[in-house]
């Protein structure tokens, strides 16, 4: 089946609509661009449907790409039979393919290829006739002694031709299928400790057996780590007599076998098959699992990333640390930098008049309005510290607390020294916090999205798999928002559709030389940004000071000429039901002209306006404070396979576990709660000692 026909089908969507899908991908559209401005041509296929139409095609293009390479390499030794080329072509995985060809690849000497040399193949050959019998097959075996090829004895004649049928076991395509779907229905994977007397976070799983079929995926990852650490061991364990037997009958094709055909395939079975079987398997676990840990990785990024700005605030970050101080930086609205202090409020040094002082200088100097710490270490003496001196002083300011995962990377990269070349790595600390609290998308897309922490086992599965995920994550949430030409970093402008990182430094450099932009037309001025990429990007760059207001919205520059035919309309009262009507007027697809009548009717709108903003606080509240039944807001910090992590206002994070997220039933915590929600909870239990706190999410309403 041609591909997009293929595709159609597996993705349930109209022929055509693939066709011009795979047609604009191949041309060298990108995805944000095909989206969100060629919905006519796609029936309005997401950026989510076009990625993954663009990775299942380009898989079955490699697929048969497989598939003409093996019929080639087949050919090429002569053995290519019409029945092999139909089963290769039939192949609808890589797997199946390379099934096929198993038997003819090059591979290095094994037991079966010595007994080849020694000229025993036609024995063996002659063995799988079904009429022999265990004493014909041993007069047979006399007839290929010759002390001069190392067959000193029948015995060993019998022993070679079995290594020739043991393997063509293991390399028989219908078997491996046979064992492959026996493995997965009647498998157990068992684990066990390596030494039961260590103690480690693996316990859980020192005596372990859980059927293939129904392990979740974060426990496979668990596994898999506990293994490499060396402190589990893991095994398959499933009913072999019983696939054995199964295979018996499928390899040989009879009821009855010989004794020494009955060996040979058992043989070829627990040395061969089932060792590489249970390796696939296990392969096939982990990327399963893999993909899952990529796919809540990417969902909690997304959510992340569009988390609401904080605009209009003057910001006091603090970078909380002990030994050498707490980095202070005050911003302005815009993420200027207006000032910097170094304040020891922490241990050992608890110089907190000094400390009082200094905060109360900055916050009446430049008026203020929101606090900013980081949950690193010296967090919770520093929210205590700024507690109190907000109760104190009656402060009009508030505080929030926000996540510094990957501030440290950022502050030691080239890009934070190319920004703030006058501060030293500690103090770019602090300001990377502040502006993530006033623009989380603008400032985290500086960061490689591996160290932002909001994934579940982010270490163990495939980085580059991970990182293109990611990367197109961060592009579809960039392009969704839409960018300020004007105020765009670098890192920021490389995220749109179309943009190289060498062309979003020379926006930013054209910028600089020839003062902002009042029109989009001028990006094709800026050096290596033709036509080709003034399309793809132009609709994803905003400029709020444009002379032509329509660059300052989401509308297509090509899509001008309906914009300015629908405004009049608009004023004149025309609503968003009457625009089939006037589709064919305007000579523009309804979706599109949907868009437009969107984004006219609320100019500069930025959709992460719509979602609630950050918690801010005025007290403190300590995990000595928590008690069983208390009621709390909580803020999701973190969504895994087992349940979600929500803030709560003290040190440590809680879990609410799947089975206590709703009263009805969860398939997985993502169906029901995202990062940066807030919700109500109830406190389960408190371990002081463990640090860990256990929440509930049932009955309670989203805050």
């Amino acid at each position: 089946m041609p591909p997009k026909e293929l595709l159609a089908q597996e993705l349930e969507l109209k022929i055509e609509h693939v066709a011009n899908a795979i047609e604009l991908l191949d041309q060298g559209n990108t995805v944000p661009f095909i989206a969100r401005y060629r919905k006519e041509l796609t029936g309005e296929m997401d950026e989510s449907m076009l990625r993954q139409l663009q990775e299942r095609l380009q898989y079955l293009r490699s697929l048969a790409a497989r598939q003409q390479e093996v019929k080639r390499l087949i050919a090429e030794q002569g053995l290519l039979t019409a029945e092999l080329a139909k089963l290769i072509d039939h192949a609808t995985t890589l797997q199946q393919v390379e099934d096929v060809y198993l038997p003819y690849c090059p591979k290095r000497r094994t037991r079966a290829t010595i007994a080849k040399e020694k000229g025993l193949e036609p024995l063996a050959d002659s063995l799988m006739d079904e009429r022999l019998g265990d004493a014909t097959a041993q007069e047979l075996c006399q007839l290929y002694v010759d002390p001069d090829k190392g067959v000193e004895s029948a015995a060993d004649a019998m022993a070679g031709a079995q290594d020739i049928i043991a393997e063509r076991v293991s390399e028989n395509y219908f078997v491996r299928e046979l064992s492959r779907n026996f493995f997965r229905t009647y498998g157990d994977l068992t684990v066990v400790a390596s030494d039961q007397n260590v103690s480690s976070p693996y316990e859980m799983y020192y005596e372990y057996t859980e059927s293939i079929r129904r392990i979740p995926p974060h426990r496979v990852l668990a596994i898999n780590r506990g293994e490499r650490e060396g402190l589990l061991k893991v095994t398959i364990q499933l009913p072999q007599e019983q696939l054995i037997e199964r295979i018996l009958l499928r390899f040989t094709g009879r009821q009855l076998v010989p004794q020494f055909l009955r060996e040979a395939v058992t043989d070829g079975c627990r040395r061969l098959l089932f060792p590489s079987i249970e390796r696939e398997i296990r392969n096939s676990l982990t990327e399963v699992a893999e993909e899952q840990a990529i796919k809540v990785f990417a969902e909690n990024l997304r959510n992340l990333l569009l988390q609401a700005p904080v605009k209009g605030k003057i910001v006091l970050a603090i970078d909380p640390a002990y030994r050498t101080g707490c980095k202070l930086a005050v911003l302005n609205p815009e993420g200027r930098v207006l000032d910097t202090a170094v304040a020891y409020i922490t241990p050992p040094q608890n110089n907190l008049a000094h400390g009082r002082q200094l905060l109360l200088s900055l916050i009446e100097k430049h008026r203020v309005d929101l606090i900013a710490i980081g949950n690193g270490t010296g967090s919770r003496e520093t929210e205590e510290f700024v507690a109190e001196l907000i109760g104190e002083q009656q402060l009009p300011a508030s505080y929030t607390i926000v996540n510094e995962a990957g501030a440290s990377v950022y502050s030691a990269s080239p890009l934070a020294a190319e920004e703030l070349p006058q501060l030293d790595v500690t103090l770019r600390g602090a300001v990377s916090i502040g502006r993530r609290l006033q623009d989380p998308l603008a400032e985290l897309v500086k960061i490689d999205p591996k160290s932002i922490g909001v994934g579940q086992y982010q270490h163990d599965v495939n980085q580059k798999r991970l990182a293109e995920t990611l990367q197109g994550v961060v592009e579809d949430v960039v392009n969704s928002v839409g960018v300020d030409l004007n105020t765009a970093s670098p890192a920021l402008l490389s995220y749109v559709a179309g943009v190289s990182k060498t062309v979003a430094k020379n926006i930013v450099s054209y910028r600089d030389e020839h003062g902002p932009f009042s029109s989009r037309q001028q990006l094709l001025q800026v050096p290596r940004l033709g036509p080709a990429t003034f399309l793809q990007c132009a609709g994803f760059c905003r400029i709020p000071e444009a002379t032509d207001p329509l660059d300052n919205t989401s509308v297509h520059p090509e899509s001008y000429p309906v914009a300015r035919r629908l405004m009049p309309l608009m004023q004149e009262g025309v609503q968003e039901s009457d625009l089939a009507a006037l589709a064919k007027e305007l000579d523009a697809g309804l979706p599109t002209l949907r868009d437009i009548y969107a984004a006219l009717l609320r100019p500069g709108r930025d959709p992460r306006e719509d979602l609630p903003g950050p918690v801010f606080r005025r007290d403190v509240l300590e995990m000595e404070d928590l008690t069983v039944g208390m009621i709390l807001p909580g803020v999701v910090r973190n969504v895994v396979d087992f349940g979600v992590f929500v803030d709560i206002g003290v040190k440590q994070d809680g879990l609410v576990h799947i089975s206590e997220i709703s009263d009805n039933y969860v398939k997985h915590p993502a169906d029901v709660l995202q990062v940066g929600e807030q919700i109500m909870v109830r406190v389960l239990a408190v371990d002081l000692e463990r640090r860990r706190i256990s929440l509930s999410a049932k009955g309670m309403s989203k805050s």
